[in-house]
């Protein structure tokens, strides 16, 4: 009976060797088709984090950048109202050399007459230790003293201060 079914046998090993090779060929081109994919999506991956690290970095520059001219602002501001501080400071010193000028009376009386004229009638009008006048009266106080008024003439140059800065 083994004689017999020799060839029976024999068919089934050769279509279970066919059937095996088929079935490993499929398996090996699904593996290689699985391999590239994964290696089209890694590079998808790669190329996605290269585009995305790229878009970082230039929001991090421009960050970095804003804080940058934010600094360089708050300085150039500093020292804008480091000038404008000196020259106020010369201003009123300049100023209060008046007192040992010998017009300085004739100055006192005009500036008492400013202060009058500025605040109305009944203020009262006294003189500053720090040089110059103030009159006070209904409510009102004019500031007539020499530091006062350096520093109004200091305002009144307005954009003419810019000079200071912009050479």
């Amino acid at each position: 009976m083994r004689d017999a079914l020799a060839p029976v046998a024999e068919a089934l090993s050769r279509q279970a060797e066919k059937d095996t090779r088929e079935i490993m060929a499929r398996a090996e081109e699904e593996a290689a088709a699985l391999v590239a994919a994964a290696r089209q999506e890694a590079r998808t991956l790669l190329a996605d984090a290269r585009a995305a690290g790229a878009a970082q970095a230039e929001a991090d520059a421009v960050t970095e950048r804003s804080h940058a001219e934010r600094r360089a602002r708050g300085i150039e501001l500093a020292a804008r109202r480091e000038a404008l501080d000196h020259l106020l400071t010369r201003a009123v010193a300049a100023v209060r050399t008046l007192r040992d000028d010998p017009c300085y009376p004739r100055l006192l009386d005009r500036l008492s007459a400013l202060a009058r004229d500025a605040g109305g009638a009944g203020m009262v009008v006294t003189e500053h230790p720090g040089g110059g006048v103030v009159a006070e009266g209904q409510g009102r106080r004019v500031d007539c003293t020499l530091d006062a008024l350096a520093r109004r003439a200091v305002d009144a140059l307005g954009a003419e201060v810019e000079r200071l800065w912009a050479s």
